[in-house]
């Protein structure tokens, strides 16, 4: 049975979005950079009693990654979704960061995005369904965050070239911003902030968003079955 993969499935929100699609009964694939986090995010999904299968690769190896969501699909078969939520977040400067760490932030934050998609798109692309899903933020660029402004406008007009390559086929490419530092119990909940995800991927092609933004405000909240805020 297709899943979802999570990419950057650490602590926060890549976490708390495994767990949300593995409420459904999802099969879930995570990969992580390192295997203490990922085995600790498949400790956490495992509990919704649905398949998991850890995997480890830095996002910016693209060797790695691709090995990593081809191992995922042997095991459930090609996504339903895929989520990229990894991400380098520091506070840098203009000037501050060498070029090397500029390129190196810009990797993960948008080639590893693009590497994904590129390995998955086509074959979702060729089903006719699929959802591809990034996590996005800075709406407004800051210049204390000098690389993450760049990688996050990065990331919003990557998903803009994803859904012309692959949306006509019916792949549903979209973008979580979230505009906040995470945190639970706060108006940044990653548990809050996963029903997003959900909500992109499982809404009619008629009504597919390309961005989400979670503000921290209370519009920011997504209807249940019931129609209730939750």
């Amino acid at each position: 049975m297709p899943g979802a993969v999570v990419i950057g499935a650490g602590p926060g929100i890549g976490r708390s979005v495994a767990r949300r699609f593995a409420r459904e009964g999802l099969p879930t694939g995570l990969i992580a950079r390192t295997a203490a986090t990922v085995a600790d995010a498949a400790e956490a999904v495992s509990a919704f009693g649905a398949p998991v299968i850890a995997l480890t690769a830095d996002v910016a190896d693209e060797t790695a990654l691709r090995a990593a969501l081809d191992a995922a699909t042997d095991e459930f078969g090609l996504p339903d979704v895929v989520v990229y939520n990894a991400a380098i977040v520091q506070p840098d400067t203009p000037g501050q960061l060498s070029q090397r760490a500029h390129m190196d932030a810009w990797a993960v934050n948008v080639v590893g995005a693009l590497t994904a998609a590129a390995h998955v798109g086509p074959q979702m692309a060729r089903r006719g369904s699929g959802s591809f899903i990034i996590t996005g933020g800075m709406p407004e660029p800051k210049r204390q965050y000098v690389s993450l402004s760049l990688g996050k406008a990065g990331v919003r007009t990557l998903v803009a070239l994803l859904d012309q390559e692959y949306g006509t086929s019916g792949v549903h490419v979209a973008s979580v911003t979230v505009d906040g530092p995470v945190a639970p119990g706060t108006a940044f909940d990653p548990d809050d902030i996963a029903e997003h995800y959900w909500r992109l991927h499982s809404q009619p092609r008629d009504a597919w968003q390309q961005e989400v933004l979670h503000s921290g405000l209370a519009e920011d909240a997504v209807p249940d079955a019931d129609g209730d805020q939750g």
